[in-house]
């Protein structure tokens, strides 16, 4: 006889173990099938474990840096081994933090691969044999992985995704990285701090590409100043495979070049898993490796939705996690459900310097009709920001001229993945440039450098 439940949730990453959490705490009864890992890539392969490395190499620039701050510091060095440690102890403690939550909350945990047989219906195959569980409700939450492009495929040896980066067979001493998205970008950035000769090749015109272009010019030139080459309008057309190099065939302006590298990282975007999970056999749409939802996550078949990275962009663990909150809620016949929008989730990629936006870009803003405002402030006018030794960076504010609306805000430089939560908040708040003007912002503290900003595009700026 199948198990009965009020929900089934297909995948424990940060969009369905939080769906599942807050269906129990609605009073639902709910099952989550997970067929690796509890938290998913975000907590095991991506989010957490590259911000855990990330922050040693912070730490290791710092060092380097000692003299400037009155400090000593000799024979800097790092133990690489130690390093991934404890990355992986970081992750592995708040992966089985997620299996605490679900005994505390009384969700049933079913470690497993899950498929669609039928209307309400879900067959799990684990170590044990074959179950099927049947529920009123499904949410499909089993997120993305990367994309292979052919040829360019990871082996785990010489060329890496992202988990081979971040359990690396060996230190890269000349590292290609192929994508300067926020995942490209930020492994560019570990290696490249601990000292691997990194060149970085982008197919678009600007790296980033998602950025405003301004900040994308800014990164560029910081990231130039740390010794990376950064090669745009570049693609790499083919590698070839040795032993212990890879050679690289990259196009850049019509003309091809080959170059040796000892170590490649692929970040070429991702795709969705959506294998092995009988979609098309319940009527569920995909396009391009993506189930097609509308505002509410409802993938057009009844009972049944997709959260997450499976369900399209934006591809971030917040957004997934809100939207399982929503599912959870709407599933339950709360009344105040709202859907989440695109456009109010903030971006983050966590390099050195970090970059942060939320909302329009200037080009965007313009395309859209808004006839606009923009302000700008740089760190080096900052008094917190030059006591921390942290003078590259800026902060920039777009506004419609005639209502005052925050359209947009993006920011480099050091903790704005911090920062940027302050414009979140007010674009959820319909906060206008009148209201953030007339905000206090404490001292001596960065946030002043987004008041400023705001400032400026009313030409009133103080410190700049």
């Amino acid at each position: 006889m199948a198990q009965q439940f009020d929900l089934i949730v297909i995948g424990a990453g940060p969009g369905g173990y939080v769906a599942a959490i807050r269906a129990a705490q609605l009073g639902q009864k709910v099952a989550c099938i997970e067929r690796e890992n509890l938290g998913g890539i975000c907590l095991n392969w991506g989010c957490i474990p590259t911000k855990a490395m990330l922050r040693s190499s912070e730490v290791f620039h710092l060092m380097h840096r000692a003299k400037e701050f009155g400090l000593k510091c000799d024979g800097v060095d790092y133990d690489l081994d130690a390093v991934v440690k404890r990355s992986r102890g970081v992750a592995k403690q708040l992966s089985g933090g997620i299996g605490h939550l679900f005994k505390k909350n009384k969700v049933t945990t079913i470690m497993g691969e899950a498929k669609l047989v039928g209307k309400g219906k879900v067959s799990v195959k684990t170590d044990k044999g074959e179950d099927i569980l049947e529920a009123k409700n499904i949410v499909i939450a089993t997120g993305a992985r990367a994309r292979d492009l052919p040829g360019l495929e990871a082996d785990g040896k010489r060329v890496w995704s992202y988990r081979a980066a971040l359990q690396p067979p060996h230190m890269p001493k000349k590292l290609l990285v192929i994508g300067s998205g926020a995942i490209g970008i930020e492994f560019a950035s570990f290696y490249n701090t601990l000292g691997a000769e990194t060149t970085v090749v982008e197919v678009m015109d600007r790296i980033l590409p998602v950025e405003d272009e301004e900040i994308s010019k800014f990164a560029k030139k910081q990231f130039e100043k740390q010794g990376m080459k950064i090669l745009q309008k570049a693609t790499v057309k083919s590698l070839d495979r040795k032993a212990d190099k890879v050679i690289a065939t990259i196009e850049a302006g019509g003309k091809f070049e080959t170059q040796e590298f000892d170590t490649v990282i692929s970040a070429v975007g991702i795709v969705g898993n959506i294998e092995g999970l009988g979609l098309e056999d319940v009527g569920i749409k995909i396009d391009r490796t993506h189930i097609v939802t509308d505002e509410f996550c409802r993938t057009g078949v009844e009972g049944i939705y997709a959260i997450g990275d499976i369900a399209g962009a934006p591809w971030l663990a917040h957004k997934a996690s809100h939207e399982g909150v929503m599912v959870a809620e709407l599933i339950a016949g709360k009344n105040d459900v709202h859907p989440v929008r695109p456009e109010s989730i903030a971006g983050c990629t966590y390099c050195h310097p970090q970059v942060a936006s939320v909302g329009m870009t200037e080009a965007k803003a313009r395309e859209a009709g808004h006839v606009i405002k923009v302000g700008h402030f740089p760190f080096i006018g900052n008094g917190k920001a030059i006591a921390l030794g942290e003078p590259e960076g800026m902060v920039k504010t777009i506004f419609d001229k005639k209502t005052g609306e925050l359209l947009g805000a993006h920011m480099i430089g050091a903790e704005v993945t911090e920062l940027i939560q302050g414009y979140i908040v007010g674009r959820q708040l319909e906060t206008t440039e009148e209201d953030l003007a007339h905000t206090v912002f404490p001292h001596p503290t960065l946030s002043e450098m987004m008041h400023e900003s705001v400032l400026d595009a009313d030409g009133r700026a103080i410190h700049f």
